[in-house]
């Protein structure tokens, strides 16, 4: 079912909703992942967004995501004067990504202790999204709903185990996937949910030993 949204397209600073609004949202979730405060961000850029990004202020909206902000905000247009205050050191690369959409962004962000994580995503039109990449591993995430990343052993039965957790909890999924490196190796659930999800489903699913983590992920 269409929404009044993908009608009219998002409330935003900027000329286009596909290299402004959807830019924002990327940098935005890239931040979400990494959860930390990032001191430095490597953004590469492919296809359309490569060739265009200087002209449409994606550079400027992929920033103003990256430090946490709405696709509402009048801060948008001196973004990356505010990232360079905030100490937040960043640099643009234009390459094609393989296989890629169009308008891709790969986002690698570190914080002031050497983590580090690398999201890949694309703005689809309309100001919405899909990642589709973070830290090397397949996923198809639109950033609408409340997200669960959750990686694992290659074992049988762990669908069971994750999707009777959150029945117990009523929670209702709206949209799963999953990929795994190798047969036997390391899977990764994603799973976007209706309505709020808190941190008691996460201390359920972590009781199971073949579960390595589980990540929650607010919309954006």
């Amino acid at each position: 079912m269409l929404q009044a949204f993908d009608i009219i397209g998002p409330i935003m600073i900027g000329p286009s909703s596909s290299h402004t609004a959807g830019a924002v949202r990327i940098g935005k979730y890239a931040r979400s992942i990494l959860g930390t405060k990032p001191v430095s961000a490597q953004i590469r850029f492919s296809g359309s967004f490569a060739k265009t990004y200087k002209g449409h202020g994606t550079d400027k909206a992929i920033i103003a995501g990256i430090m946490g902000m709405d696709t509402d905000d009048g801060r948008i247009r001196r973004s990356m004067e505010i990232a360079k205050e905030e100490g937040l050191s960043f640099a643009f690369l234009e390459e094609d990504i393989d296989g890629a959409h169009p308008n891709t962004a790969e986002i690698t962000l570190t914080d002031a202790n050497g983590k580090s994580a690398e999201v890949q995503g694309a703005s689809i039109g309309g100001g919405n999204i899909i990642i589709n990449k973070i830290n090397g591993t397949e996923v198809s995430i639109t950033g609408k709903s409340d997200t669960l990343i959750i990686p694992h052993d290659d074992v049988p039965g762990m669908i069971a185990v994750v999707t009777n957790i959150l029945a117990e909890k009523k929670v209702n999924i709206h949209g799963f996937s999953l990929c795994r490196d190798r047969k036997g190796g390391t899977a990764v659930m994603t799973i976007e949910i209706d309505g709020d999800i808190d941190e008691s489903i996460n201390e359920a699913i972590l009781q199971n030993p073949h579960i390595h983590a589980s990540t929650i992920l607010k919309a954006i």
